[in-house]
C-alpha cells in the first residue's frame, strides 16, 4: 500500500504530492542541464561593419551535447561549423548588395541528446551604404548587343542564375583565403557603373590590379562548376568551394582547369586576361554566399591566410 507523507518543507500541504509538483517547478535551472531546458549560451557575431555586400560570422556557444545546431537568414539555411573554442559554432551570413537597411532576424535552433529543442531569434541591425559611381567607356556592342547575341546573352544569364543558390552538402573550404594575385584591389566592391552613358548594374565583385597572363590562384579549395566563355565576362572560372560560398573568376585569357576538377588552395585556375566587356587587364573576383552578392575583400580579411599581410 502507498503511503502519503505530509512533506516537512511545505508544513501547511495536506499532500506531499502537491509538494512534489512545487519542487519540480523550482528544479527549473538543475533540469535544464539535464536536456530539459537552454542548450543556446549565447549569440554573437563579427563582420567588418553590418553594410549591404558584407560577410557575418555568426558565433554560436552551445552547453551540452546535440543533436543538430540549425538556422536560417535572409531566407537562407545556415551551416554550422566548429570554431576553434570549446562548445562554440559557426556559420556565415551573406548581406546581398541590395539588402536594405534596417533589424534582420537570425534564427537559431539547437536540438539537445535527449530531444529538448531550444531556438532563438538574433538581430542584424544592417545600416545603409551609399556605393561611388564611376563611368567607363567599352566597345558599343557591350552596351547595347546586337540581336544575333541576345539569344545567347540569356541563356548564360539563366545558366548562371542555375549555379549560385545551389548549396551543395559538403563544405570543402578550410582555413584562410588566399588572394588570387599579388595585386591590390583597384575597383570597389559595389560601385555603380555607367558604361558609354548608360547605367549598369552595380559591381558586383572585385577588381584587382594584374598583367595579362598572371596565373590566378584558387583561394581555397573547390570544385570546378563551370569553365567557359560568356558574351560579358569573357572566360570564366566558378569554384564551389561548398555550403553556398562560390568564387567566380572573369576576364580570363586562359583557363587552366575542366568542369568537374577538384581544386586545392593555391592552385592556378586560369590566368588574367581582358576578355569580355573591360577596358584593360584585371582580375575580376565575385564572392557568393547563399546567392548573396558579397565583397571578396571581406572575405579574405574575415579568414585571412597564412602568412597574408
Amino acid at each position: 500500500m502507498m503511503v502519503i507523507r505530509r512533506c516537512r518543507y511545505c508544513p501547511r500541504l495536506r499532500y506531499g504530492l502537491v509538494c512534489v509538483a512545487l519542487l519540480v517547478l523550482l528544479a527549473g535551472p538543475a533540469a535544464a542541464q539535464n536536456g530539459d531546458g537552454e542548450l543556446i549560451q549565447s549569440i554573437s557575431h563579427r563582420a567588418r561593419a553590418l553594410h549591404p555586400g558584407e560577410v557575418v560570422v555568426l558565433n554560436v556557444r552551445i552547453d551540452g551535447p546535440t543533436r543538430s545546431l540549425t538556422g536560417s537568414a535572409f531566407g537562407k539555411d545556415l551551416h554550422f561549423f566548429p570554431a576553434g573554442p570549446a562548445n562554440v559554432s559557426s556559420a556565415l551570413i551573406g548581406v546581398d548588395l541590395t539588402v536594405d537597411a534596417g533589424a534582420h532576424p537570425v534564427t537559431v535552433r539547437a536540438e539537445g541528446a535527449g530531444g529538448n529543442v531550444d531556438e532563438r531569434t538574433y538581430t542584424l541591425e544592417v545600416e545603409p551604404k551609399q556605393f561611388p559611381t564611376r563611368e567607363l567607356t567599352v566597345n558599343p556592342s557591350f552596351v547595347d548587343p546586337p540581336a544575333e547575341v541576345i539569344e545567347r546573352i540569356q541563356r548564360e544569364a539563366r545558366q548562371l542564375a542555375a549555379i549560385f543558390p545551389v548549396a551543395s552538402p559538403e563544405r570543402l573550404w578550410s582555413g584562410g583565403f588566399l588572394r588570387p594575385v599579388p595585386g591590390a584591389a583597384t575597383s570597389a566592391f559595389g560601385r555603380r557603373s555607367v558604361f558609354n552613358g548608360q547605367p549598369r548594374s552595380p559591381h558586383s565583385g572585385a577588381d584587382f590590379r594584374a598583367a595579362e597572363g598572371t596565373p590566378i590562384q584558387a583561394p581555397n579549395d573547390g570544385v570546378v562548376v563551370l569553365a567557359a566563355d560568356l558574351y560579358f565576362s569573357g572566360n570564366v572560372v566558378i569554384l564551389d568551394h561548398g555550403w553556398g560560398l562560390y568564387s567566380y573568376f572573369a576576364h580570363l585569357s586562359a583557363i587552366d582547369v575542366a568542369e568537374g576538377d577538384s581544386v586545392s588552395q593555391g592552385e592556378t585556375v586560369g590566368k588574367v586576361g581582358a576578355t569580355g566587356r573591360v577596358t584593360g587587364p584585371h582580375l575580376h573576383w565575385t564572392v557568393r554566399l547563399n546567392d548573396a552578392r558579397v565583397d571578396p575583400v571581406a572575405l579574405m580579411e574575415l579568414f585571412p591566410a597564412a602568412g597574408a599581410p
